[in-house]
């Protein structure tokens, strides 16, 4: 929990300029920074956006079932026409006389007729064409499903990485609690050397102790001083850490909740009861890759595809002209056969593959859980025995100031047992907040406290 808190703290620092932070005054909770993270973390705010983006690919598949409708437009202008016939080109020569004569004829009486006939020069046309799949293979109920699928994928995808920054946020904010605590040790701890001073002063007033023993109730309390500045750099680099982890910007004036460290029962443990989403998700991957076969049988498979088509057009000058046609499309893949069968059996391969690595998750998940319940117990029985190693220090220490009033022992006889006393106190935070952390760890695994 504790290591490279000092690199993570600054690594963080960078990022408090992030535009979603905001300032505030009042004393935060756990649970005040438990919902600040759900609302301005980076990692679960983009974690709901993956979820929107998958819902919007299964809103885009859906668009496959209705039909496809396209419109499409046509203009053209020749240089010259395209298409250009003259009586000079007919072929043959008694048509080509006769067609000579017509024209002669109503040329002479006065009427425009021209001795050619030209297409194609300059029109428009357009067109709708409306396609409705009606089979294709099953690839359209199957896409669906498996855009289905790729929504609750990031669900749950969602889900764990909620769980994992609440989890690392619980770290940290217990780490800041635990700081505070051990300060307030310390002080505590000074206390008892400015006790201590004023007995040595008093003594050696009366020339009943030498200079020396002052010297060491100095260096003890210098001792103590430089541990107390440690302890608040400490804080306020993983003050830091907690600020970036939530999302709001780092202030002096922020407050974290001194909470006790407090110690409730131990929990129970069944192998293999939690609803981990890491176990749906491992089933998911399973159907998903069904569903990638399924898609790819599709492609073998007979395709059935009704058209209906609109046109209109001026292509023949002055003479345009419309239709509505309906098409009924039967595309049959004959050849595709051959490669169709070893990608399925690449699928089947993958399908196999799948499952193995469920099973092996399944059961590395299983010792995960298992690990994390016996982190708890040992640690809950470690602080049993560090409670009472503590009041064997309190009574060792009490003991030797007594003495040491008596005259019966040294001053370094307390200062020794103030240093045991010291690392006492300092072991039951520890363990308090490794009991609490392991506590709460195994507590997200088997129950997913992630709302």
């Amino acid at each position: 929990m504790k290591h490279n808190i000092f690199f993570k703290a600054l690594l963080c620092a960078s990022l408090l300029s992030a535009p979603q932070v905001e300032l505030f005054a009042q004393t935060l909770t756990l649970d005040s920074c438990l919902a600040l993270a759900r609302r301005n973390n980076v990692d679960i705010r983009t974690s709901q956006m993956d979820i929107l983006q998958a819902q919007e690919v299964k809103k885009q598949v859906f668009t496959k079932y209705f039909p496809q409708v396209q419109l499409s437009g046509l203009g053209y202008f020749a240089a010259s026409p395209v298409v250009q016939f003259g009586i000079e080109d007919v072929q043959s020569g008694d048509m080509r006389e006769l067609l000579q004569d017509i024209y002669d004829a109503f040329s002479s009486s006065g009427s425009d007729i021209q001795n050619e006939l030209t297409l194609m020069k300059k029109g428009v046309s357009s067109s709708v064409v409306a396609a409705q799949p009606i089979y294709a293979g099953g690839r359209i109920v199957t896409g669906n499903k498996l855009a289905k699928l790729g929504v609750e994928a990031a669900e749950l995808q969602s889900e764990m990485k909620i769980r994992d920054v609440i989890e690392n946020i619980e770290s940290t904010y217990f780490l800041v609690v635990g700081l505070q605590q051990k300060v307030a040790t310390v002080t505590s701890a000074l206390a008892l050397i400015d006790s201590l001073d004023r007995t040595v002063q008093s003594a050696l007033a009366n020339g009943l102790v030498t200079r020396a023993d002052a010297l060491q109730i100095q260096l003890k309390r210098n001792e103590m001083l430089a541990n107390q500045q440690q302890l608040s750099s400490g804080i306020r680099l993983s003050k830091r850490l907690l600020c970036c982890q939530i999302g709001i910007e780092y202030s002096d004036d922020l407050v974290f909740a001194d909470e006790q460290l407090t110690r409730p029962d131990l929990l129970t443990f069944t192998d293999g009861a939690s609803n981990r989403p890491e176990r749906r998700l491992l089933q998911l991957s399973v159907e998903a890759e069904e569903l990638n076969r399924r898609l790819t049988l599709g492609e073998a498979l007979p395709q059935l595809t009704l058209l209906g088509i609109a046109y209109y057009g001026n292509i023949i000058k002055n003479n345009p002209s419309g239709n509505v046609i309906g098409v009924l499309s039967l595309s049959v893949p004959l050849t595709s056969w051959w490669e169709t069968s070893h990608k399925l059996r690449q699928h089947n391969i993958r399908i196999e593959e799948a499952r193995l690595k469920q099973d092996n998750f399944n059961r590395m998940m299983s010792l995960e859980e298992e690990k994390a319940y016996r982190d708890m117990v040992d640690s809950y029985m470690l602080l049993k025995s560090d409670s009472s190693a503590l009041e064997i220090a309190k009574e060792n220490y009490r003991l030797a100031n007594l003495n040491y009033t008596a005259g019966t022992n040294t001053l370094n006889d307390v200062l020794q047992a103030h240093t045991l006393l010291l690392q006492a106190q300092n072991a039951i935070t520890d363990r308090s907040t490794t009991y609490i952390v392991a506590r709460r760890r195994l507590l997200d695994l088997q129950h997913g406290q992630t709302k």
